[in-house]
C-alpha cells in the first residue's frame, strides 16, 4: 500500500513529535512543582475530596486507583523523564511497538493529571495536548514512514483549533467585526509578555491591519491545509508565522507551540534542508496498519459532536465531549475585555488596624502587579495561580472554591503556597492581617516609561477580599 505512508514528511514528523515530548515534559514539570498547593492532600482544591465525589467513568486517571501526593509526585516526574528520552530520540531507537508504548505512557500519565485537576487544569491547551499527544501513538517512528491519514487527522486538529478560533470571535464579540478588540487585548490579556507594552503601543491603525490579517488566518487558510502541495505547506506557513506573532504578544502557555507544531507536518520535508534525508523505512506491519485504520475510524466518529458545536450559532468554547479528551472543540477569546482588574494581596504583622497600619504586597511571578515591573516570558511553561488570578479579578465566582484556602495558606506562611509566588514580604513570620484589593491597570504611556519609570499605572477600586486573620477563616 505505497498510498499508506508519505515518507515526504518525515521531518515534519520528526520536528512534532520532537517539539511536543518538549511540551509534555515542560506540562509535567510544571505539574510536579505546583501540585501541592493546588492538588495534594492538604492543597486548595485536594484531589482526594474531588475523587470522593467523582466516578471513574467521568474523570478516568490512575489516581482512581491511588491517591497520595507521593503518588502524584510519582507520576509526574515519570512523566518528566518519558518525555526528555523522547525528545531525545528514545521513540526512534526501540521497535515501533516500544515507540508507541512510550506516547501511550505519556499520553495516560498526563490524562490522568488533567482529569483530577479541577479548576487548575480547565484550559483547552490541556485538551489539545492529550488530543495531540494521543495522535502522536499512532505517527509511528523511524522504522516507518509516516502514515498519511494520521497526517490527514493531524490537518484535521489543527482546522478545528484554528477555524473555531476564527467563528468563535466572528459570533462573539463586536470589536472583533469592527477590527477594534487588539485596542484593548495586548493590555487585557491574562498574562502579558514582556513585548505586550509595545505592542499595545503600535498605531491604531496597525491594530485593526492584525485583526484583519488574524481573521485570514483562522477562517480562509485552515482550508488551504487539505489542499495539494505547494498550497497545503503555504497555508501552514501562514499558521506558524501567526502563532509565532501570538508567542511573542503575550503568554499563552503551550497552546501556541502545539498549534504550530501540528501545522509542521503540513510542510513538504523539502522545506527543511537543515534536517537530514529520511531513513531507509521498512513496510508498515499489519497489526500498525490495523491500529491506524482504527484510529483515524475513532477519530471520525468522535468528530460529530465538535462537527455540530463549530456549525451551531450557539459554539462552546474549548469544550471536551469524551473524558479521554480524544476530539475536542477549540477557540479563544470570544470575548475581550476593555479594563484590566487586578488583585493584590497584601499583609500585614499588625494585631490592630488603624488608619496608618502598613500593609505589605505578595508578587506573583507571571501577573501584573508592581507598576515598575516588566512582564517575563514564562509560556510555554504555565503558572496555573497567576492565570486564575486574572479570572478571579473578572468576578469572585471564579475563585469561590480557591479564595479563602489561599489566603488561609498565606496566613500561615505555607511553603508550597509561597514557592507559587515571586515575593514574600513575611519571610521570617506568617503576617496577622491578610487582605485582597482591586485595581484598575493600565499600560504605561511611552513618556510615564521614559520619566517615572513604570510599565503600569494603577488605580485602587476597592476591597476584593476585606482584612481576615486565619482564626476569623477558619471559624467560618
Amino acid at each position: 500500500m505505497d498510498w499508506f505512508t508519505a515518507p515526504e514528511y518525515w521531518q515534519g514528523r520528526l520536528i512534532f513529535q520532537r517539539g511536543l515530548a518538549v511540551v509534555y515534559a515542560l506540562a509535567f514539570l510544571g505539574a510536579a512543582l505546583q501540585f501541592r498547593a493546588l492538588l495534594g492532600e492538604r492543597g486548595m482544591l485536594p484531589v482526594p475530596r474531588f475523587l470522593a465525589r467523582t466516578p471513574f467513568r467521568r474523570a478516568p486517571s490512575l489516581f482512581q486507583l491511588h491517591y497520595s501526593d507521593r503518588a502524584y509526585a510519582a507520576v509526574a516526574w515519570s512523566g518528566v523523564a518519558v518525555a526528555v528520552a523522547v525528545a531525545v530520540g528514545a521513540a526512534d531507537l526501540v521497535p515501533l511497538w516500544g515507540s508507541m508504548a512510550l506516547w501511550f505512557v505519556l499520553w495516560v500519565l498526563y490524562l490522568s493529571i488533567v482529569n483530577v485537576g479541577q479548576a487548575w487544569y480547565a484550559f483547552g491547551w490541556e485538551a489539545l495536548l492529550l488530543e495531540a499527544g494521543f495522535l502522536a501513538i499512532f505517527l509511528g517512528n523511524d522504522t516507518v514512514a509516516p502514515p498519511l491519514l494520521v497526517l490527514f487527522a493531524a490537518r484535521w486538529l489543527l482546522f478545528r483549533v484554528e477555524f473555531g478560533a476564527g467563528l468563535i470571535k466572528m459570533r462573539g464579540d463586536r470589536c472583533w467585526r469592527d477590527l477594534t478588540c487588539l485596542y484593548y487585548h495586548h493590555e487585557t490579556q491574562p498574562m502579558p509578555g514582556p513585548l505586550s507594552w509595545f505592542f499595545h503601543q503600535l498605531p491604531r491603525p496597525l491594530h485593526r491591519v492584525e485583526v484583519a490579517a488574524n481573521h485570514f488566518a483562522q477562517l480562509v487558510v485552515p482550508f488551504g491545509l487539505f489542499a495539494p502541495q505547494p498550497v497545503a505547506s503555504v497555508a501552514a506557513g501562514i499558521v506558524i508565522v501567526t502563532q509565532l506573532w501570538l508567542v511573542l504578544s503575550g503568554n499563552f502557555a503551550w497552546l501556541n507551540w502545539v498549534t504550530l507544531l501540528l501545522a509542521t507536518t503540513v510542510v513538504d520535508g523539502r522545506v527543511y534542508p537543515m534536517l537530514p534525508d529520511a531513513p531507509e523505512a521498512q513496510p508498515p506491519p499489519a497489526w500498525f496498519t490495523g491500529a491506524v485504520f482504527g484510529y483515524v475510524g475513532l477519530v471520525a466518529v468522535l468528530s460529530y459532536q465538535p462537527v455540530v458545536n463549530l456549525l451551531s450559532s450557539r459554539q462552546a468554547m474549548n469544550a471536551s465531549f469524551d473524558p479521554l479528551h480524544l476530539v475536542n472543540t477549540y477557540g479563544a477569546f470570544g470575548s475581550i475585555t476593555r479594563v484590566r482588574h487586578e488583585i493584590v494581596l497584601e499583609g500585614t504583622d499588625a494585631t490592630e488596624l488603624t488608619p496608618d497600619t502598613r500593609w505589605r504586597e505578595y508578587e506573583f511571578k507571571g501577573k501584573p502587579g508592581d507598576p515598575r515591573r516588566l512582564s517575563r516570558q514564562w509560556a510555554p511553561y504555565h503558572l496555573r495561580l497567576d492565570w486564575l488570578m486574572w479570572f478571579a479579578a473578572l468576578s469572585p465566582a471564579y475563585a469561590r472554591a480557591w479564595a479563602l484556602p489561599l489566603a488561609l495558606r498565606l496566613l500561615r506562611n505555607d511553603p508550597d503556597t509561597l514557592r507559587l509566588l515571586r515575593h514574600c514580604p513575611f519571610p521570617d513570620a506568617p503576617p496577622h492581617y491578610l487582605r485582597a484589593r482591586l485595581y484598575e491597570y493600565h499600560f504605561s504611556s511611552p513618556e510615564e516609561l521614559f520619566r517615572q519609570r513604570i510599565w503600569w499605572r494603577r488605580s485602587l477600586i476597592g476591597d476584593y477580599l476585606p482584612p481576615v486573620t486565619y482564626e476569623r477563616i477558619t471559624r467560618r
